[in-house]
């Protein structure tokens, strides 16, 4: 099994040393997001065969790395930098800081333990086409040499989204706007031709309609893992959507936990909800948070959160 940790929330960067004392005691607990049902799941090493770690803030969780990595777990990060202004992500460290912490990873590690992800991507009166191609190329020039992949993809409409977004251009003044599909594809590649030149590889997540020279991404990559642990890992892909290649895992994180404030987010409905809810966080239970009702909410606009990263 591949634990993931966690596309619903930021582990690293808010919920680390939980995450630790749920690997010396071998298990955690997490609820079925669809009819909140207790589901334990193991997290000894003869059952979890490797990790991705998803965030936007690594640099709280290189204090605990030691504690994966004594546990002899492979590991990769899916390390998301936007570079976004604060309109579109209320509460997230600055991208420079996060540069720091891939070095920090790429130094215990080389380039194949960091997945750099760039999304989603999110058009705005403060981030129109041409601030995509400047803000990329800035970051792809910061992380050459460090990783040697870029995800990306494009804003996807629900409803919650949608209503995150509207509330989020009548608070700051930033309307945003969804372009047509083939101006999504020439930034693509655009984006493609960037990263090749700084030999970094470019994938899309889930948006095969957008593939013309681009790969599909793995997001969870039994590969990486396997090159990183140094052995084969007999898992299966199991893609979640149309257009996915990832192999199968298990999901330990809860929505509305994550502080983060990113409008765009399919995972957080409720700021004020997420912030009091790592606030009301506790370390030592079994679940990230236990809420059995697993109510949504609405999303309440720029609560800000002071973090101390």
């Amino acid at each position: 099994m591949i634990v993931s940790a966690s596309y619903k929330t930021d582990i690293p960067a808010f919920y680390g040393e939980w995450f630790c004392n749920r690997l010396k005691a071998g298990f955690c607990m997490m609820r079925n997001p669809m009819n909140r049902r207790p589901i334990r799941v193991s997290l000894v090493p003869e059952d979890v065969q490797g990790i991705v770690f998803w965030t936007k803030n690594f640099r709280p969780f290189l204090r605990h790395l030691s504690v994966v990595e004594g546990a002899g777990f492979p590991y990769y990060v899916s390390y998301t930098i936007n570079g976004y202004p604060r309109s579109l992500e209320h509460n997230v460290v600055d991208w420079e800081k996060s540069v720091e912490a891939v070095r920090e990873i790429f130094t215990r590690h080389g380039k194949r333990a960091v997945v750099w992800r760039y999304d989603t991507i999110v058009f705005s009166e403060e981030t129109p086409l041409e601030f995509h191609k400047a803000n990329f190329a800035r970051i792809a020039d910061a992380l050459t040499g460090l990783v040697d992949e870029c995800v990306i993809s494009f804003m996807q409409l629900y409803r919650k989204t949608e209503r995150n977004l509207n509330e989020m251009s009548r608070v700051f003044g930033n309307p945003w706007f969804d372009p047509e599909l083939n101006l999504k594809r020439e930034l693509a590649e655009e984006f493609y031709c960037m990263a090749l030149d700084r030999g970094i590889s470019l994938t899309i997540c889930t948006q095969p309609e957008l593939i013309t020279v681009q790969s599909p991404a793995r997001c969870i990559d039994s590969r990486r893992l396997a090159d990183l642990g140094g052995r084969t890992l007999g898992v299966k892909m199991l893609g979640n959507r149309p257009g996915c290649e990832c192999t199968a895992s298990r999901d330990i994180g809860d929505y509305d936990t994550c502080p983060h404030g990113c409008v765009y987010c399919y995972a957080v409905q409720s700021n004020t909800r997420a912030i009091e809810r790592y606030k009301n966080h506790n370390p030592l239970s079994p679940f990230l948070f236990d809420d059995p009702n697993g109510d949504e909410g609405t999303f309440e606009g720029a609560t800000q959160l002071t973090l101390d990263f």
